[in-house]
This record gives structure tokens, sequence and C-alpha cells, in this order.
């Protein structure tokens, strides 16, 4: 019989929907500037319009990663972002074991979801690195690039801004992948759209293969 646990409160999951939308549109408006003159790419629009709603939607973007930062301190969701050394040694290694083989030998998971536990080490680690590295770099080097005075005339006799738009790049790339590879894994639950719907209803719904919760 399946268990559900409410894992994902109300303003998890309104943030985590808007965050999607958003990146999505930035990722094509910051394509279509990249790719600006060059009509082939279908993915290209208007540059003028590229730029606009790139800008418009950044400040909303840092507005909602700041909400997700603030909400994580003043909630009890932050607890599911704190690194542990169980995550840094045979945690990792059982995880990926898992991912690697024993999935496809329908083996229980070696750390099913409880409400203490809402990730494995490997997506902890994972989440740790987007939410508290990659992003905020991707920022920071996006202000850099908006507020060209902040970065400085020049780096190591460069422009301060090829650093920026570097990192900018560099970020935005990973993140990309990062988002292509998280929907793929969200079809790996018990059913193709079930980890979907946990981010709908708010509830994970333990499946057998889990186990005991621990």
């Amino acid at each position: 019989m399946d268990r559900k646990i409410y894992l994902y409160p109300k303003w998890v999951r309104i943030w985590h929907l808007s965050f999607v939308v958003m990146f999505v549109i930035l990722a094509v408006t910051g394509i279509s500037m990249h790719y600006t003159g060059r009509k082939e790419h279908a993915i290209a629009i208007d540059f003028a319009q590229a730029v606009k709603w790139h800008g418009i939607t950044a400040i909303l973007f840092i507005i909602s990663y700041l909400s997700f930062v603030i909400g994580n301190i003043l909630t009890a969701n932050g607890k599911y972002y704190k690194p542990e050394a169980e995550s840094l040694r045979s945690g990792l290694r059982a995880q990926v074991k898992y991912y690697i083989s024993g999935m496809f030998k329908k083996e229980k998971t070696p750390f099913p979801v409880n409400p203490q536990r809402k990730f494995n080490p490997l997506q902890k680690i994972t989440y740790i690195l987007v939410m508290y590295l990659a992003l905020p770099l991707l920022i920071i080097s996006g202000l850099g690039l908006f507020f060209p005075g902040i970065t400085g005339n020049k780096f190591h006799g460069a422009s301060g801004l090829i650093p920026a738009d570097i990192i900018h790049i560099s970020a935005g790339f990973i993140l990309t992948l990062f988002m292509v590879v998280h929907i793929y894994s969200c079809t790996l639950g018990p059913k193709p759209f079930s980890l979907f719907r946990e981010m709908i209803t708010g509830y994970h719904e333990e499946d057998e293969g889990e186990g005991t919760i621990k």
C-alpha cells in the first residue's frame, strides 16, 4: 500500500513552477541575443525584444531566487539542503551504484524519501551546487553585464565584460544542461508522471520499491 508524505509546501510548488518558466524565457532570449542577425536560427527572436524580455525576466528571476533563499532560512525546507558527511562518502557511492545498476535490477533505493530526507546524497550535492553556486554565478555575472561599471574597465588588460560574459554563458549552459537532466530524472519514478504530479499536489507517494522509511 502506497503511503503519502507531504514534502512540497505550496510556496515551494509556486516558486518551482514560476522559476522554471522564467529560466526558459531567459534561455530563449539569451540565445536570441547571442545569435542576433542570424535568421537561420529558428529560436532567435528580434534582438530588441530579446533584450527587453531578458532584462524584465532577469529582475523577476533574481527576486524569485532571493525568495527561495529566504524561504529556506525561515522554513523547514532549508534542512534538505544542509550537506552531511554521509553525502560525501559511502552515500554517494551507494547512490551512484544504484543509478548504474540497482535501479535496472528493481533493487530498493538505498535512500528512500521520508519527511527528514527529500533528496538522496547525489541529488543533495547537485542541488546545493546548482542553487548556491551556479545560480549566484549566473546572477552576479548577469548584473555585471547589465551594469558594466561594476565590473571595472579592465581585467588583466582586457575589458571587464569579457570574464563576466564567459561566466554568464558557462553558468547558463551548465544550468540548462541540469534542467534537461532534471526533467529526464523526473520520469524515473514508479510511473512516468508520478514525480511531476508530486510538484502539483505536494505529496510524495512512497512506492514499494523504496522500502521501509528510515
